[in-house]
C-alpha cells in the first residue's frame, strides 16, 4: 500500500512545479528497496526513469553542487573545466555521450561547435534539441558502444559528465578504450564524473555519505583507471572536490 501511494503521488507530482524536487529527494533519500527499483529501475535509471525526471535534472543537480554534497560536489567547476579545455581548440568537433538536456553542449553550441550528442533518454533530448536545432542527437544505450552511425566518425574532442559511472569498471576500461578510435591525433576524450585519486579517497567519502552512498553506480578510481590504460593512451586526472574530477584522455602520440 505505501509503495502505491508513493507512486499515485509521484504520478500527480509531475504534473506540478515541484515534481524535480520529488525525484530528487527519492534520489537522495532511498530507503527501501521498493523506491530504489520504482526510481532507479534496479540497477540504473531506465531510459523512462530519465524522462520522469528531466524537467528538473539541472535544477537537482545544482542543489547538490551548492550544498557541496555527495554526487554533485564541484559540479559547475567540471563543467567550467571542459568549457575550457573544448574552447582552446573551438570551433571543434565534439561528441558528448549522456547528452542528458545539453546543459554543457549547449553553451559548446552557442560558441560555435559541432556538436553530437547521444543519450537513452528521448524527452532529455527533446529538451536538447530545443536548445540546439543543428545539433545531431541520437538516441542510444551507450552501454552497447557508440551507435553505428558513429563508429568512423573522428572528433576533437569526446566528452561525457556524470554519465559513465553506470558502466563497471572492466566496461568502462573497454569503452575508454574502443573511444580511442574516434578521437584526431590531437583530440581527447574528456570525462567530468564522482571520482576520487584513489581507492582511500572513495572509501573516505563513502564512509561520510553513509545510507545516500550508492553501491549501484561504479565511480572512476584514477590510480586503477592509469594502471589498465597507460599503455594505450595518456591519461591524466584532476580532483575538482572531495567527490569529483576529470579525466582527461589523449592519444599517445599526440
Amino acid at each position: 500500500m505505501l509503495v502505491l501511494f508513493r507512486i499515485a503521488l509521484a504520478t500527480w507530482l509531475c504534473y506540478t512545479d515541484c515534481a524535480w524536487y520529488y525525484f530528487f529527494l527519492c534520489w537522495r533519500k532511498r530507503t527501501d528497496a521498493a523506491q530504489s527499483i520504482y526510481i532507479f529501475g534496479g540497477n540504473m535509471l531506465d531510459n523512462h526513469g530519465f524522462d520522469m525526471w528531466a524537467d528538473g535534472y539541472d535544477k537537482s543537480v545544482n542543489i547538490s553542487d551548492n550544498e557541496n554534497e555527495y554526487p554533485f560536489a564541484g559540479y559547475k567547476k567540471i563543467m567550467n573545466a571542459i568549457y575550457g579545455k573544448v574552447m582552446e581548440k573551438s570551433p571543434a568537433k565534439v561528441l558528448d555521450i549522456g547528452i542528458g538536456t545539453g546543459t554543457l553542449a549547449f553553451k559548446l553550441y552557442e560558441a560555435g561547435n559541432d556538436i553530437t550528442g547521444i543519450d537513452f533518454s528521448m524527452e532529455m533530448l527533446n529538451q536538447a534539441k530545443a536548445r540546439m536545432l543543428n545539433a545531431k542527437l541520437i538516441q542510444h544505450d551507450f552501454s552497447q558502444g557508440l551507435p553505428c552511425e558513429l563508429n568512423e566518425i573522428k572528433f576533437d574532442f569526446i566528452i561525457s559528465t556524470y554519465a559513465l559511472h553506470h558502466l563497471e569498471d572492466m566496461s568502462k576500461v573497454e569503452f575508454i578504450k574502443a573511444l580511442l578510435d574516434n578521437i584526431n591525433e590531437t583530440g581527447a576524450i574528456i570525462i567530468g564524473d564522482v571520482a576520487f585519486q584513489n581507492r582511500d579517497g572513495l572509501e573516505k567519502c563513502k564512509n561520510a555519505c553513509g545510507d545516500s552512498w550508492d553501491d549501484d553506480e561504479f565511480y572512476m578510481v584514477f590510480s586503477e583507471l592509469y594502471e589498465k590504460l597507460y599503455d594505450v593512451c595518456v591519461p591524466t586526472y584532476h580532483q575538482y572536490s572531495h567527490c569529483s574530477g576529470i579525466l582527461d584522455i589523449r592519444p599517445l602520440h599526440s
